[in-house]
């Protein structure tokens, strides 16, 4: 499946949630990562992520989407992060 995460942490945790979401996903930019992931994986990225986040000062927002096949998206300004493949 095809994800994007989104997420609003705290600056003590910043750091290791931004690590964790780079070993399963691309870097798109500032709090933003997208691609393509397996259901375990997934599972795997959402357990650490909540033995890392506080629930009740942070916030992690994942949509996922089975096929990007009839998606566009158009960046304006700066393109950062993330690979060539876009959602």
């Amino acid at each position: 499946m095809f994800v994007i995460l989104v997420y609003d942490i705290g600056v003590k945790r910043v750091a290791k949630v931004l690590k964790t979401c780079r070993k399963y996903l691309y870097w798109v930019q500032n709090s933003v990562f997208e691609g393509e992931i397996s259901d375990a994986n997934l599972v795997k990225l959402k357990f650490e992520l909540k033995s890392i986040i506080d629930e009740e000062k942070d916030s992690v927002i994942i949509y996922s989407f089975r096929t990007t096949r009839y998606s566009n998206v158009e960046i304006m300004g700066i393109k950062k992060g993330g690979e060539d493949n876009f959602l």
